[in-house]
């Protein structure tokens, strides 16, 4: 099988356009995380100042506690919140990535898949066997990256549930230990 100048120079510019696709969707999940963080920090900014005058501004020692515990219970809810959002952006981005390296996987496994048929239809006689096992190693190749591709989507979704537990316990002791 011969790969000509085109179809050489149509595969780079199909592989630079995906690869600049994943590198966009990348970065765009980076950029909601620093926007986000950006919000978060003048938010604790602008609360703390507000805290802080309040604080100043209290009559007796008796306020300034009263305004202390008061904020421990928005603070816990507001961390519980952006780790959510965090967790949010991230699953996100994620699952958007893995879904287009996944249809380029396919996408490149259906062109080997052809080039194969090519070779085969194209290989001298007495190769057969040859061409028979290489494309059995190629199936269980293939087979092998499914099973991968499916253990590290369980592995993701066990440890996203394992975080939504943990974040929800946290959530609810800091609740118990404010009310008390």
């Amino acid at each position: 099988m011969t790969l000509s100048a085109e179809q050489f120079a149509a595969t780079n510019k199909a592989n630079l356009k995906a690869l600049q696709g994943f590198t966009a969707q990348a970065f765009s999940g980076f950029e909601k995380l620093v926007e986000l963080n950006l919000a978060a920090s003048k938010a604790v900014l602008d609360e703390s100042f507000a805290h802080a005058q309040a604080v100043l501004a209290a009559k007796d020692a008796k306020e300034v506690l009263a305004l202390q515990a008061g904020l421990a219970r928005p603070l816990a809810d507001k961390s519980t919140a952006y780790a959510q959002h965090v967790q949010s952006i991230v699953t996100g981005s994620t699952a958007s990535l893995t879904k287009a390296l996944e249809a380029k996987t396919a996408e490149a496994q259906k062109a080997l898949n052809s080039a194969l048929d090519n070779l085969a239809k194209n290989a001298p006689a007495g190769s057969e066997s040859a061409v028979a096992a290489f494309k059995n190693a190629l199936t269980t190749s293939q087979t092998a990256l499914e099973t991968a591709q499916a253990q590290a989507k369980k592995v993701v979704e066990a440890a996203q549930a394992n975080f939504n537990t943990a974040a929800t316990q946290a959530a609810d002791a800091i609740k118990k230990a404010t009310t008390v």
